[in-house]
């Protein structure tokens, strides 16, 4: 094994040992779809997200799919529980459990896979990812949006507070960037990953719900930057 290799499964294993940590802080992950804003949100934090059936090369305990975050532009108004409110959809009013997922890169991602697993209209198929559609469209989709609320919903998701912007761009691009299956990183992929039907080839290529910082270099440091926020987690 190069070193370049080792240096990155030792670095994956302390990245795996901070969310240990944090998981242990925050009494466990969530299931989003079991979430409320009163549940006591950071305003600004970077999200991990975990699925079942996706564990850790050589290991019984779930790995991480997806990595974000929010008001990664300095005119954001984004509070981390909106943007969470974004990935899951509605939980009341006419269209609950619906979703949009032109709001949600991740909602995005997931539908297109599903698209490929499942029995939808020409309509929907032809619709999804585009920014403009009808009125009519948009309510063909209402059934693939439910169904995407469902499969992020059941996800298991630990958080960080992370209040500075820089940080938590650090944090989430190398996060992204470590665990990346195009640098070396996510290896192997637990067979049956619906991520591997994406209509995204970064996600099918990566083993991430996640486009961008796949092909990246990792930054080492961002490890740092992890625990020393984990120390001020409440």
């Amino acid at each position: 094994m190069s070193v370049i290799r080792e240096d990155r499964r030792l670095a994956t294993d302390r990245f795996y040992a901070i969310l240990d940590e944090l998981t242990e802080r925050l009494g466990g992950p969530r299931l989003l779809k079991d979430c409320t804003q009163a549940d006591g949100w950071p305003q600004y934090g970077v999200e991990f997200f975990l699925e079942d059936g996706q564990v850790r090369a050589g290991e019984n305990r779930l790995r991480v799919v997806r990595v974000g975050s929010h008001a990664l532009r300095a005119t954001s108004q984004a509070t981390f529980w909106t943007r969470l409110t974004q990935h899951r959809g509605p939980v009341s009013g006419s269209k609950v459990g619906v979703g949009n997922h032109r709001g949600s890169i991740f909602r995005q991602h997931v539908g297109s896979a599903l698209l490929q697993t499942g029995q939808w209209s020409a309509e929907v198929e032809m619709s999804w990812g585009q920014r403009k559609v009808s009125p009519a469209q948009r309510e063909a989709e209402y059934p693939l949006e439910r169904a995407v609320s469902e499969r992020i919903g059941a996800m298991p998701l630990l958080w960080l507070e992370v209040p500075e912007r820089e940080q938590r761009i650090f944090i989430r691009a190398n996060s992204i960037a470590l665990l990346s299956r195009c640098t070396g990183g996510t290896r192997p992929i637990s067979p049956g990953w619906l991520g591997l039907d994406a209509r995204n080839e970064n996600v099918r290529r990566s083993g991430l719900w996640n486009s961008e910082h796949v092909d990246d270099p990792y930054d080492p440091a961002f490890l740092d930057v992890m625990e020393a926020r984990l120390r001020l987690q409440s």
